[in-house]
């Protein structure tokens, strides 16, 4: 079985290329964010033709989370308990940044986390929010039942290392590297779960366009899977499709993928 989490940077511009991709890499499940549409634009269609069902949770320009899949989506949930809302205009909405679902008996979650802009914006309280208010969640479930197989695939927006960027220094005060930040996914990993990709695929998944980064492999990893003991003794592959990232019109996201055992 094969499962990939990518950040399409919007669906409706890259239908075709996502499906042909995940076509021809032999994708079974595969977790998108950053759809950037409402659920009646999203390009269901190209997928369905393809073999794929699909979840989708849109908020127009911004955000949306989606699951692509061949072998089964049942008990689709958007959001979960406890997840915090954001100010728009005053009001408190719901993002558009969680969807799970069970496939072929796994929970694979499609993530994104808000991004933080600045350490001193309030959407960096809100991104740590966010992921405290995940992680609570997520080990309520694990408590409930620790053999699930379960995977929390994404965008997490979170450098773990020094190592996930390409210049400690240029990062300094920025967000994404700072100590807050990093707690923050530890807790995930203290509770239990495995960053499974680590061992196999430890290279950047995502370039800003600016600047040449990509050809000068100025990146980070940002973009990876936590996944239960139970799923992670399945996992025997990762790689990162440095390949994705190359083609014309691509995402500045590259597409992470995951093989597990039968």
């Amino acid at each position: 079985m094969r499962i990939a989490t990518w950040n399409v940077n919007s669906i409706r511009a890259r239908s075709e290329s996502v499906v042909a991709w995940a076509e021809n890499a032999g994708v079974d499940v595969l977790a998108m964010q950053e759809t950037k549409c409402h659920d009646d634009a999203f390009p269901l269609m190209s997928f369905l033709a393809a073999g794929y069902d699909v979840a989708h949770v849109g908020q127009g320009a911004y955000n949306g989370v989606a699951i692509a899949s061949r072998v089964g989506l049942d008990e689709v949930e958007i959001a979960f308990d406890g997840v915090p809302t954001q100010l728009v205009d005053g009001q408190p909405i719901r993002e558009a940044r969680a969807i799970s679902a069970r496939c072929a008996g796994i929970r694979v979650w499609s993530l994104y986390i808000p991004n933080g802009r600045t350490p001193d914006d309030p959407h960096y309280t809100y991104k740590l929010a966010w992921l405290d208010a995940l992680s609570s969640h997520i080990a309520l479930r694990m408590a409930h039942d620790p053999a699930a197989e379960t995977m929390l695939a994404g965008d997490w927006n979170v450098a773990q290392t020094d190592d996930d960027v390409w210049d400690r220094e240029y990062f300094e005060g920025r967000t994404h590297v700072t100590a807050p930040e990093r707690a923050a996914i530890q807790a995930f990993l203290d509770g239990g779960l495995v960053d499974s990709a680590l061992p196999y695929a430890p290279g950047y998944t995502f370039w800003d366009y600016t600047q040449l980064r990509f050809p000068r492999n100025e990146g980070m990893r940002i973009d990876y899977a936590l996944c239960s003991p139970a799923l992670d003794t399945r996992v025997i592959g990762a790689q990162v499709d440095r390949d994705a990232r190359k083609a014309k019109g691509a995402s500045d996201h590259a597409p992470v993928v995951f093989d597990l055992a039968d």
